[in-house]
């Protein structure tokens, strides 16, 4: 399909839902595709979510009515550590305002760092208390300031998206996960479709991986009501 039919597809889609939701529903939806419109450069990304956790009404906007992929994040840590929590040290990239961190915190995960580009959003989760070390920098081909086989688990919930994280930075987050760690990547599943960073390549490159012994599949599973709505989709690796 050509980008540009791809492109006003996502758009009819944030339109009819818009149209068709109420008042308050419409503008969570409108505010949160904002910070997903083609062409942004990650540093304008990066500061649409920090005056959004600024303003206070991230959290409202992103709701556990609207938007579940922490829940379904922490649910799938809970399923891969049924015991000694305590001593996981996991990595929550695009982090955001530390919902996935609330999360995992709740289920005994105590040893939880942090990873964000956006000061704004690291301002609200470092106010939780549920993190150790806030990292502001971006996920992508950059190499981060964390060395190598740091954490027990890598996790992305809801980071996915158009001008959010790149393909490349699945070789970023296998460098910093430990041979024997999970990676694990919360989305929604139609970004697969029409985002162009992932439609025919996310997936692709995941194989790649595989095929080149970086890692081996543990699951990959569709889930309801991901967000506004929409399915999505867990993806689990083991690095080798």
């Amino acid at each position: 399909m050509p980008v540009t039919n791809i492109t006003k597809m996502a758009d009819e889609k944030a339109l009819s839902y818009i149209e068709a939701s109420p008042q308050e529903d419409a503008s969570a939806y409108g505010a949160n595709y904002g910070a997903h419109r083609e062409g942004m450069t990650k540093e304008e990304v990066a500061e649409y979510y920090s005056k959004w956790g600024y303003s206070g009404k991230y959290e409202e906007d992103l709701c556990p009515e609207r938007y579940n992929g922490p829940k379904y994040g922490a649910e799938a840590l809970v399923e891969a550590y049924p015991g000694n929590r305590e001593s996981i040290h996991i990595l929550d990239i695009a982090a955001g305002t530390g919902f996935l961190g609330e999360e995992l915190h709740k289920r005994g995960f105590k040893k939880v760092d942090a990873l964000d580009p956006a000061e704004g959003m690291l301002a609200m989760a470092r106010k939780k208390n549920v993190y150790g070390r806030l990292l502001c920098e971006f996920m992508c081909e950059k190499r981060l300031p964390v060395e190598n086989d740091t954490y027990d688990c890598t996790i992305i919930a809801g980071g996915m998206g158009e001008g959010h994280i790149p393909c490349v930075a699945l070789h970023e987050m296998i460098r910093i996960t430990k041979p024997g760690g999970l990676v694990v990547i919360v989305m929604r599943e139609e970004y697969l479709d029409y985002v162009k960073e992932y439609k025919d390549r996310l997936e692709v490159l995941m194989q790649e991986l595989e095929d080149a012994g970086k890692w081996e599949s543990v699951s990959r599973v569709i889930v309801p009501n991901y967000s506004f709505d929409n399915n999505g989709v867990i993806f689990k690796y083991r690095v080798c």
